[in-house]
């Protein structure tokens, strides 16, 4: 279980008050800027970075989880399913197993519950109803734990700079204790250009329950942990445990890494990483596209130029009793494959019914977005009722261009109208399919 909430960088999936909220509250909320990457890749990092972490390995096998196990030559054995998504140990698979962390005491055992995890979707409260698909799982050496600590690094624009937050109750779900016992969590600003001190350190060591021999290992390990938040351009470093074993020994048991998106031209290797088939495929057209792209639960699908205009867009649609289906930014200087990439990602969402297309145009040009609409109406035989509301430079050229290709659309002159008429466009086709009717609109070129 990992703390979420307390880095206040704005990201489009921040929670707003008013109409937007009710728009979002089934929506999972992460962080948007980041890398994601599974925990036995996180493990791998740290190891290089001389962090502890408990022995293991992973496995894409069956066969594979079972010789691991039997390299560990323990009968003290955990596997845990590797999905992108917090809440594993509580979550279900669709083959019927109940939790994606397993202790075991045989390699027989590891290979038991290999079979039930790898090839099947895990359920938690993180992934949605879907779940994700599992095809590794970390094999490791289970280690019986005398105290257990929550730590992590990250940014946060209160402090200004990088922030170190700690607590003694860690191994739990660590939001709830900030939520119930706040003055349980630590937070200790860095310096960003001299990174913790050893003072620093050592505090947080004693103020998250470590005594003894113990500071050292735990001092080191976030040290450690600085490094790679500082050389690998991290937004998250996060250990839940960070473990005293019974053997006196300091483990980061469980951990999770995040990366800034900006950084992967100079971080190639950690981007090589990124586990695609984790990912919604809508999410996965978006990124390669470089669209920003969020899906929602509405039925009507935005493609907007700029983070700002987007939200307004969205709280809009709200406001007129209409749904967002997404959000959706393809930026100042969108091409035109991008638009149509754009209007794919939302045609295939079966949820949509109606587009709507506010574009104010500064760098964005009016012209590239008709002709990147048309080239998609051309591709994909749309079929969903489109409302344009285009405004800015080359707006008349846009116009020429719409009207010259026949293409038939419901345009409007500001984002009221155009609101206004996807909302009421989206009622007709939801009372049509509630009445059991058939309602078609006509956009051929």
């Amino acid at each position: 279980m990992f703390l979420k909430g307390f880095s206040t960088s704005w990201s489009p999936q921040t929670k707003w008050k008013g109409s937007l909220l009710k728009a979002r509250s089934s929506i999972v909320y992460n962080q948007i800027r980041k890398l994601n990457i599974h925990e036995y890749q996180s493990q791998n990092l740290m190891k290089q970075y001389g962090i502890k972490v408990p022995a293991g390995s992973v496995a894409s096998t069956p066969d594979e989880a079972e010789k691991i196990a039997e390299a560990l030559s323990t009968q003290d054995l955990i596997i845990k399913a590797q999905v992108l998504a917090g809440g594993r140990a509580l979550g279900a698979f669709d083959s019927g197993l109940k939790g994606g962390i397993q202790l075991c005491h045989s390699p027989k055992e590891v290979r038991h519950y290999a079979e039930k995890m790898l090839g099947h979707k895990l359920i938690t409260k993180q992934t949605g109803s879907n779940g994700k698909l599992v095809s590794k799982v970390l094999v490791a050496r289970r280690h019986f734990l005398r105290r257990e600590a929550y730590f992590s690094i990250l940014l946060d624009r209160q402090y200004q700079g990088p922030v170190m937050i700690g607590s003694s109750k860690g191994g739990v779900d660590i939001e709830k204790v900030a939520a119930e016992h706040p003055d349980d969590i630590i937070k200790e600003a860095i310096d960003m250009t001299t990174g913790p001190t050893v003072q620093q350190t050592e505090k947080m060591a004693h103020l998250i329950g470590f005594n003894g021999p113990a500071v050292k290992d735990v001092t080191n390990n976030i040290m450690g942990l600085w490094k790679i938040f500082i050389e690998k351009d991290a937004t998250l470093a996060e250990v839940n445990p960070l473990a005293e074993t019974n053997q006196g020994e300091v483990l980061c048991i469980d951990a999770k890494l995040n990366f800034d998106d900006n950084a992967s031209f100079r971080q190639k290797d950690l981007f090589a990483l990124q586990d695609f088939t984790q990912m919604d495929p809508r999410d996965v057209e978006a990124y390669q596209h470089d669209i920003t792209y969020i899906g929602l639960d509405g039925n009507i699908g935005c493609l907007v130029n700029g983070a700002g205009l987007a939200m307004a867009t969205m709280d809009i649609i709200k406001l007129y009793g209409g749904d967002p289906a997404n959000f959706l930014d393809i930026g100042g200087g969108a091409s035109q494959q991008q638009v149509t990439a754009a209007i794919k990602i939302l045609s295939n969402d079966p949820k949509v019914k109606v587009i709507l297309i506010n574009i104010f145009g500064g760098i964005m040009r009016c012209d590239i977005i008709a002709l990147g609409l048309i080239q998609a109406v051309k591709e994909l035989s749309l079929k969903i009722p489109l409302v344009v509301r285009l405004e800015g430079t080359n707006l008349n050229e846009a116009k020429r261009i719409l009207n010259d290709s026949g293409l038939r659309v419901m345009t409007a002159d500001d984002l009221d109208g155009a609101a206004q008429k996807a909302v009421k466009a989206a009622q007709i086709i939801n009372l049509a399919e509630q009445a059991k009717m058939k309602v078609q609109f006509e956009l051929p070129l």
